[in-house]
């Protein structure tokens, strides 16, 4: 089966032709400036033409950075999209495209790509954190993606276990708000600390910049015990850029434990994503009703 997966973000929309779960072209251009709804439709339907220029693949899957409406049709709330929001997003991008449309959270395009091929495969019960611009979620239990009676389950960066800092969804508390990479970009820099956040993350011994981490780190830990308390999952796997670095894993994971109850420790498991940036267009490629 042949079908095109697309990856929308604040900076980048990447896509991929992806034939039986598997990308054989890919493609990344950068996000609109203004990202009105019309040059983000237009964006992806250049990028669906450039990839399968002879309109052989009839599916198109977005991965969408934000809460969408239960139909997936429209966009209820995104931070970097705020002119998306209400707008019948998944029509438009089907005329422009000529193709059928299916529309999904990013992070859980991501889960969804994992399971089909990367570290959660063979799994019923995983939960996927995606650590980007933000943190976003993907839950995948009893052999089925979550969406939610309303359509907006696993907005795990949501969940309010931060401090008092207001989120870019206008909530107080949310665990983006001090994790995220932008939220990582204003600690740092209210701290009067300057480089980019692999290389701080080299330098996080030294103790101004110690101290963002332990913070960060510290929300991002009761975040997934908290998570792990409530599903049980069989793994908790990490992906997004961020995930990358060197020792980040071996950093969390005690970190997780120490607020994790007993009965969990012994079942724990922290993975890193298997398939990296391909994760998302292989589970929006593979996206159905």
């Amino acid at each position: 089966m042949r079908s095109i997966g697309i990856d929308l973000g604040g900076h980048f929309i990447k896509g991929a032709l992806v034939v039986d779960g598997a990308v054989t072209r890919r493609d990344k251009v950068p996000t609109p400036q203004g990202r009105s709804p019309e040059s983000v439709v237009m964006a992806i339907s250049s990028m669906a033409e450039s990839l399968d220029p002879g309109n052989t693949a009839l599916r198109l899957g977005v991965g969408f950075p934000g809460m969408l409406d239960p139909g997936r049709e429209k966009v209820l709330q995104a931070p970097n999209f705020p002119m998306l929001e209400n707008y019948p997003f998944r029509s438009r991008v089907s005329r422009a495209c000529g193709r059928d449309v299916y529309l999904e959270n990013d992070a859980s395009c991501a889960a969804l790509g994992e399971w089909n091929a990367g570290a959660a495969k063979g799994l019923t019960d995983f939960v996927m954190f995606t650590l980007g611009t933000g943190i976003g979620g993907g839950i995948i239990s009893g052999g089925r993606l979550i969406r939610g009676s309303h359509g907006k389950a696993g907005e795990l960066g949501h969940l309010a276990v931060g401090d008092k800092t207001t989120c870019g969804c206008g909530a107080i508390g949310h665990a983006e708000a001090v994790f995220g990479a932008d939220a990582l970009k204003r600690s740092f820099g209210k701290a009067k600390i300057k480089g980019d956040l692999p290389d701080l993350w080299k330098r996080r011994d030294e103790p101004d910049i110690a101290a963002v981490w332990d913070r960060a780190l510290d929300v991002l830990a009761r975040l997934v015990a908290s998570v792990v308390h409530v599903l049980d999952p069989q793994a908790v796997i990490l992906g997004g850029g961020f995930s990358r670095n060197p020792g980040f894993v071996e950093t969390l994971e005690p970190l997780v434990i120490s607020y994790t109850a007993p009965p969990f420790r012994n079942t724990l498991d922290i993975r890193l994503s298997a398939l990296g940036d391909n994760a998302a267009l292989i589970g929006a490629a593979g996206l159905r009703e």
